[in-house]
C-alpha cells in the first residue's frame, strides 16, 4: 500500500484527516573525539551504549573522553569501577571533572555493579553513567542475565542520562541502542630501535556494529605516565 492510499485508508477509519507524528530524533551527547563524533555524532541519551574491545584497544580513552565532556557540560558522572582498575590521577590528566564524578568500587562482582548502575539510573541526576566491566572476567560478565541488561535498558528510557558500559565483547544483545568495537591499529614509540623505547600513544580503530551499517573512524590516543 502506498502513502497516500495508506493516508486515506486511516482517514477513512478516524473519520477525519490524518497528521502524520514524526519520532523525535535521538539526543545525543559528544564523546569528545571529533573523529568519533563526525562520524557517529557521539553516544544516544536514554539509551545503553557498549564500547567493546579487549585491554589497549583504546576503549578506556574513550570512556574518559566521553566523562570529560560530559564534566565540562556542567554534568555529572558516575563510574561503577566494577574491577576496581580506575586511576583518578590519568582521569583528571585526561580532563575529568573528578569533583562531578560519583565513584562506585564493587570488588570485582559484575552482578553488583548492574545492581548500582541501575540504582544510579533511576536515582537520575546523571548526564553519563558508565558500567566498566572491561577487565572484568567475560565468565563473570555472561553471569549477569538478558532479563538484568533488559530492566536496566528499561530504567534509562526516556531520561536524558547516557548509559554506556565498557566491555571485552558486547553482551547486552538487543538491549543496546550503539556498539562501538575498538581495536588497536598501530602503537607509537619514542627511542632508537634496540634501545629502551616509551610508548608514546596509539592510532586507534573504530566500527559501529549496531546500528547495522558501514561507519569507521580512527584516533589517536596518547599514552598515560
Amino acid at each position: 500500500m502506498g502513502t497516500a492510499a495508506l493516508r486515506k485508508h486511516l482517514e477513512t477509519i478516524t473519520g477525519g484527516p490524518f497528521a502524520w507524528r514524526s519520532w523525535p530524533e535521538t539526543e545525543l551527547l559528544p564523546t569528545g573525539i571529533p573523529e568519533v563524533d563526525a562520524r557517529a555524532g557521539g553516544l544516544p541519551r536514554g539509551a545503553l551504549t557498549e564500547i567493546c574491545g579487549p585491554a589497549s584497544s583504546g576503549r578506556t580513552s574513550l570512556m574518559l573522553a566521553a566523562m570529560a565532556r560530559a564534566g565540562a557540560c556542567r554534568e555529572y558522572c558516575a563510574l561503577i569501577d566494577t574491577a576496581g582498575v580506575f586511576d583518578p590521577r590519568s582521569a583528571a590528566e585526561a580532563g575529568v571533572a573528578l569533583d562531578r564524578l560519583l565513584w562506585v568500587r564493587c570488588g570485582g562482582d559484575a552482578e553488583k555493579a548492574l545492581k548500582a548502575a541501575d540504582l544510579i539510573v533511576q536515582g537520575g541526576g546523571f548526564g553519563l553513567v558508565v558500567l566498566d566491566l572491561g577487565d572484568t572476567p567475560s565468565s563473570s560478565v555472561r553471569r549477569i542475565s538478558m532479563t538484568s541488561w533488559f530492566r536496566l535498558r528499561r530504567a534509562v528510557e526516556h531520561t536524558r542520562t547516557v548509559l554506556a558500559a565498557v566491555e571485552c565483547i558486547p553482551h547486552a544483545g538487543t538491549c543496546a541502542s550503539l556498539v562501538l568495537e575498538l581495536r588497536r591499529a598501530e602503537a607509537g614509540w619514542s627511542g632508537a630501535p634496540g634501545c629502551s623505547r616509551l610508548l608514546e600513544g596509539m592510532r586507534v580503530e573504530v566500527e559501529r556494529r549496531k546500528p547495522v551499517g558501514q561507519l569507521r573512524a580512527s584516533f589517536a590516543a596518547l599514552a598515560v605516565r
